[in-house]
């Protein structure tokens, strides 16, 4: 192990895993906000990827605004999500609204507040259970999928 630290690494070497940042916020009807994606038009949570220097509550409030025009509160993490396919780590924070209007982006076709059971029909399951992960209060919760379906723990 020590003979592998202390050799120098290359430079243009690409990294095993990047992370990435989303928000599920409740409005105080029980609504969660939720987009289209305008690159697969599937629905998922505002996110994306965090930034070097940003801290990931800024770059929770960075991507929901950037996706929505809501600005948010950020309020806990509520989990850590890892696709094993792509090598992505997405950590996950609930949030509150706290201005803004709604709007779509570059990134965004739609732009909603869903209930739960309307996350429940829209989403692939690997991206419902992080809402419902959030809305539980247990959390945060540690799971990982392959880009269509969980992956029992253990």
């Amino acid at each position: 192990m020590l003979l592998y630290m202390s050799q120098p690494q290359e430079a243009t070497s690409s990294p095993l895993h990047s992370v990435s940042v989303a928000g599920v916020v409740v409005r105080e009807d029980g609504r969660l906000l939720a987009i289209r994606r305008a690159d697969n038009g599937t629905w998922e949570l505002p996110g994306g990827v965090l930034e070097l220097a940003e801290t990931p509550e800024a770059g929770v409030a960075r991507e929901v605004l950037e996706e929505t025009g809501i600005h948010v509160e950020v309020d806990e993490l509520t989990g850590v999500y890892k696709n094993t396919t792509r090598g992505i780590v997405a950590l996950v924070f609930r949030c509150k609204p706290s201005g803004g209007t709604e709007r779509t982006s570059s990134e965004s076709t739609a732009v909603s507040w869903l209930t739960p059971e309307e996350v429940s029909e829209r989403m692939s399951e690997v991206f419902a259970i992080r809402l419902l992960d959030a809305l539980d209060g247990s959390g945060p919760h540690v799971r990982s999928h392959d880009g269509t379906q969980l992956i029992p723990a253990g």
